[in-house]
């Protein structure tokens, strides 16, 4: 192999590492503002083949045409600079995307999505050029075109692999979805610049314009935040994870929210002296007097959270029971970080939460203790991950419950479309005798309690007249709304299973209809 070769293949790998890591950060590109469901993976994956496609059969007319390694690495080093260039066009697009998504603009979100999506159909066709061009460049002896063919799609898919789990493991965790384009970028430019020098000495400098335009553009373009704040609110903190894109603000009144990704639901909020908020949190209080009159809290032992976020149910649960054994499992070890921060999410406020960064499935069945409560709000809004949906889920949810147990989830819905509502219902249904509905007032939220031992809703109503004189207020308060709150439940003929969970797609199904209907409209007038 000749040194001319080495080189090549170098450039092949760099640019397949390049080309997965662009893929791969595609998607948090997009997911911080449109969320990471199968659609937007979808819509990622399928374009960038498309991209890639087109880039493989110009790369091998164009080799032919041009078979040199002058062209080879000028395409390579317009590739690295248009890659640099996405996030840094992107991130105005994204920030109106953002204003548009929380103000349910649908077709300014969607004209937004498109044109990310667009931005990325130059670079990534230049990027397919490369193997083809390569093997035209590196083919010397007929005989021997399939091996050297092999070699290259091997070294480029080796380096495909590694720009596969480099910028989900390490990288984007570290600097960021903006910088890991740029890192990336740099590095394919870099190993351009100097083939390019090899072939023409000082003359390659001419292409040094190319880190300064990305440099002064990345001052103007990653000032500010990617998602700006409420009225009247300011931002405490802003970080970027393997998960999640993570915002905590604070309004005038001294209260916190805690905002992920595309910032349409708040999964957390905080205040120093208010424990109650008639949000969604208050509601899982009430889920264990469903059991039979007389249900005092003396009978509530522990608690199990799947979606902890920033602990507002553990801070409610802890303010109404005292020292109340708490397990509470989030997948995100930053947002773990910024409810102790910012959140008061720590042994001093709630000396018996255990907190376990790990998947809510997964951990559920490594605890080795039955729960009076389990509660899932694992919300990626719209969504519900679906693997915490089905009924096998739910299987291993009752095998941790008390005799007297409660399983608690957050479902959404629409004011018209109850469809995910009655299937969950139907789910639950298959694993427990009872399940009841409490719509929470002003959202688009209904909490489903399930229980171990057949229930009536009238148990709530009587728990709550035969509650001590001494029992927290705020217990009493949510019993009283959630006894206000209840609806009938109804079932569907859709049961999830592990084999067969639509849940993205009857959400989807749900959020189109409340488009097409004008709920957007509804939502911005705030009627």
């Amino acid at each position: 192999m000749t040194t001319r070769n080495r080189y090549l293949y170098l450039a092949v790998f760099t640019s397949g590492m390049t080309t997965l890591a662009v893929e791969m950060t595609a998607s948090r590109l997009l997911g911080s503002v449109f969320g990471t469901s199968n659609l937007v993976w979808a819509n990622v994956i399928g374009l960038m083949l498309l991209y890639l496609t087109v880039g493989y059969f110009i790369g091998g007319r164009w080799a032919d045409r041009s078979p040199h390694l002058t062209t080879f690495y000028r395409i390579l080093l317009y590739g690295a600079f248009l890659s640099a260039l996405i996030p840094l066009v992107a991130r105005p697009v994204l920030t109106t995307a953002a204003s548009a998504m929380v103000g349910a603009e649908a077709g300014l979100a969607l004209g937004s999505f498109v044109s990310v999506l667009v931005l990325f159909a130059i670079p990534v066709t230049l990027l397919g050029t490369v193997s083809p061009f390569a093997i035209r460049l590196a083919v010397t002896d007929v005989a021997n075109a399939g091996r050297t063919a092999g070699r290259i799609y091997a070294i480029s898919t080796l380096g495909s692999l590694l720009g596969t789990f480099l910028p989900v493991v390490l990288i984007i965790p570290e600097l960021g979805t903006f910088r890991t384009f740029l890192l990336f970028a740099g590095i394919l430019y870099v190993v351009s610049l100097i083939g390019m020098g090899q072939q023409q000495g000082a003359r390659a400098l001419r292409f040094v314009w190319m880190p300064v335009v990305i440099a002064a553009l990345s001052v103007l373009a990653l000032n500010g935040p990617l998602r700006q704040p409420e009225a009247g609110a300011e931002i405490l903190f802003e970080d970027e994870s393997a998960y999640n894109y993570i915002q905590v603000q604070q309004d005038a009144s001294g209260n916190r929210y805690l905002y992920l990704n595309e910032g349409q639901g708040i999964h957390s909020q905080w205040h120093p002296d208010v424990y109650g908020y008639g949000r969604t949190w208050d509601f899982f209080l009430a889920a264990p007097y469903f059991n039979a009159p007389p249900y005092s809290p003396e009978n509530v032992q522990s608690l199990a959270i799947i979606g902890l976020a920033a602990g507002t149910i553990a801070r409610q649960h802890t303010h109404v029971y005292g020292d109340l054994p708490i397990d509470g499992i989030e997948i995100d070890p930053a947002i773990i970080e910024a409810g102790a921060r910012y959140f008061d999410m720590n042994a001093s406020a709630m000396p018996s939460l255990t907190v376990y960064a790990e998947d809510g499935r997964y951990m559920l069945n490594q605890l080795d203790r039955d729960f009076t409560t389990i509660g899932i709000d694992a919300y990626r809004p719209p969504y519900i991950p679906w693997h915490l949906t089905t009924v096998e889920f739910f299987d291993e949810v009752r095998d941790h419950l008390a005799d007297d147990g409660t399983a608690v989830i957050n479902v959404g819905r629409t004011a018209t479309d109850r469809r995910l509502v009655d299937a969950m219902t139907s789910t639950l249904l298959a694993v427990f005798p009872s399940v009841h509905a409490m719509d929470v007032p002003y959202s688009f939220n209904t909490i489903l309690v399930a229980t171990m031992q057949p229930t009536s809703s009238d148990n709530l109503a009587a728990n709550l007249a035969a509650l001590p004189e001494d029992a927290a207020p705020l217990l009493r308060d949510t019993l009283a709304l959630a006894s206000e709150s209840l609806v009938p439940t109804h079932e569907s003929e859709l049961v999830f299973t592990d084999d067969r969970a639509p849940v993205e797609t009857l959400v989807d199904s749900l959020v189109l209809n409340f488009l097409l209907s004008g709920g957007a409209d509804t939502l911005r007038s705030g009627s």
